[in-house]
């Protein structure tokens, strides 16, 4: 039975909301969430929901779930929560629980890492450099090419960049860079994703796909000779595509994933196909890593109007990637 360890993230979020509903329902897995008990209890009350709590010990594995039950291996907040209201004291307690959570599937002692949303601006204003869970997990994991890929039914929307301001995006489009992403993603789609020859739909970056050059020369200059090169060695790729046209039924339905250059090219189409119901998987790390597709919602933190369709997503492709059954 695949053993997943989860992170509650954001203590003022939804995140411990989606971890008291996914604990009401069967699963056939063994699970814990990597949290403070206290946090969860006070939670469960708020939103009326019963809840028991079964500590586990620091490299314990987690045991079968039982619904109502959640079992957890304990982080202590540095400050209370209120729902809705954020703190930066209690940075420190999000990266805690992820790197415990982290370290714990390096180990062995779990099968599969997934994650609840995270608040990126206020761990910065806790005096803390972080720009996600992707770059922090690559960095503890000792990967140097994560990919963040977001999965939704039949669509697969991997980036070349994640979260950089636009106008930086261009000079982060490097040969080097562009190859290394690549082959990390075609490697997980065959390995994790069971695609013995994966398609690969390759975005350009400017309109049109360049034009021809008029509109841009990455495509020329950077994009098509990296295609080019791997396509010599045997993969599967096509492009550089203009993204307008890329994103159709007809052209999707010729690859098995699409490659973005950038975070906003990429990732509203598949939101839009899938919002709540999609995956966020990074690639290239030793471990299997799932995420939700949404924020911390503060605004619904504890109003129990939260949807976990994501969260339980993300439980199900975990589970399907610890198998090694692909999705």
């Amino acid at each position: 039975m695949p053993r997943l360890l989860l992170t509650p993230g954001e203590p003022a979020g939804i995140g411990p909301d989606l971890a008291i509903v996914l604990a009401q329902q069967p699963l056939q897995a063994a699970l814990a969430a990597v949290a403070d008990p206290a946090l969860l209890l006070a939670r469960a009350r708020q939103l009326g929901l019963p809840l028991r709590i079964r500590t586990l010990a620091p490299g314990a594995s987690p045991q079968p779930h039982q619904a109502g039950e959640l079992q957890v291996l304990p982080v202590e907040l540095s400050a209370a929560v209120t729902a809705g209201q954020l703190d930066p004291r209690n940075a420190p307690y999000v990266l805690e629980t992820l790197r415990l959570a982290a370290t714990q599937v390096l180990a062995g002692s779990a099968d599969a890492l997934v994650t609840a949303p995270v608040h990126k601006g206020v761990i910065n204003d806790a005096g803390v450099p972080f720009t996600g869970h992707t770059e922090f997990l690559a960095e503890l994991c000792g990967a140097p090419t994560p990919v963040m890929m977001l999965v939704a039914n039949s669509l697969r929307v991997a980036l070349a960049t994640t979260h950089l301001a636009l106008r930086d995006v261009p000079a982060a489009i490097t040969r080097d860079g562009l190859e290394a992403v690549l082959r990390v993603l075609h490697h997980d789609l065959r390995e994790r994703f069971a695609l013995a020859v994966p398609r690969i739909l390759v975005c350009g970056l400017n309109p049109h796909a360049g034009e021809g050059g008029h509109l841009g020369r990455e495509e020329i200059e950077v994009i098509g000779p990296v295609l080019d090169r791997l396509r010599a060695e045997g993969m599967h790729l096509t492009g550089p595509l203009p993204a307008d046209t890329l994103f159709t039924p007809r052209q999707l339905a010729e690859g098995d994933a699409v490659l973005a250059m950038y975070h906003d090219q990429g990732l509203p189409v598949l939101k839009h196909a899938g919002f709540g119901e999609a995956v966020n998987v990074t690639l290239g790390l030793p471990i299997i890593r799932t995420s939700v597709d949404h924020g911390t919602a503060l605004d619904l933190a504890g109003s129990g109007r939260a949807e976990a369709g994501s969260l339980e997503a993300a439980v199900q492709l975990a589970l399907q990637l610890a198998r090694g059954a692909g999705a």
